[in-house]
């Protein structure tokens, strides 16, 4: 029974450290309900048209142009890099949340 039980405790430990090391415990800011106004209000650089849209599950920067656009992105992807982050300024591509809101640059004309 003891080694059962001790089966049993050792699954449960890894089990947590899995889930601890890859989704993690502590909440994000969008999920305490702290939206990220102050930065929307503020960032939008002259010249560069843009759109607000909302990170789904699966979608990259890249993606979600491409989706706007209803075609391929018609910029180099190094441009459209360099655009995320004049528009997001602290953001990276690589770095965006899944239910965070950004601005995107909008390259439909």
């Amino acid at each position: 029974m003891k080694k059962l039980l001790g089966l049993l405790f050792a699954i449960l430990l890894i089990y947590v450290i899995y889930i601890d090391l890859t989704v993690g415990t502590l909440p994000s800011a969008a999920t305490i309900g702290q939206e990220f106004t102050s930065e929307r209000a503020t960032n939008q650089p002259a010249g560069i048209p843009s759109f607000e849209a909302k990170v789904k599950p699966g979608e990259t920067v890249m993606t979600i142009v491409e989706k706007h656009l209803g075609k391929p992105l018609p910029v180099p992807i190094s441009e459209l890099i360099a655009d995320f982050s004049k528009l997001n300024p602290g953001k990276t591509p690589e770095k965006i949340q899944i239910g965070a809101t950004y601005q995107f640059p909008d390259y439909s004309n």
